[in-house]
């Protein structure tokens, strides 16, 4: 049985966003813009885990569509959390890549069942 990627992926990097956010939380006292990330981080894993028990196919690119738009969001506060200097560069570097990563599985996820709908 091959390994559900998208749902390792996202269950790592929710767990990196829960460090990050108790980094960031207890060392640089930032608590408003690393609580928006941890919920959007952290929401990506659990719509998957939702999608894996979706209704119809409509239902499971529904879910993942809105992991979809959290990673978006993710990516938005990282870059915000870089640009405000409360990550290294080498931080967001390596966040920055996992939630690239993770859209572009999460799309390809949703153009092929869209695809796989249409036949």
């Amino acid at each position: 049985m091959a390994s559900n990627i998208i749902k390792i992926k996202s269950f790592d990097f929710a767990l990196r966003i829960v460090k990050l956010y108790q980094f960031l939380s207890i060392e640089k006292k930032e608590f408003v813009l690393s609580k928006q990330l941890l919920r959007s981080g952290t929401s990506i894993g659990a719509l998957v885990r939702e999608s894996e028990h979706a209704e119809s196919k409509s239902d499971f690119i529904h879910k993942l569509a809105i992991a979809q738009k959290e990673a978006n969001e993710s990516d938005y506060w990282i870059e915000l959390l870089f640009q405000s200097e409360y990550l290294s560069e080498s931080q967001f570097k390596s966040l920055n890549s996992d939630i690239m990563e993770i859209n572009k599985i999460l799309a390809s996820i949703i153009i092929s069942t869209k695809n796989n709908l249409k036949k």
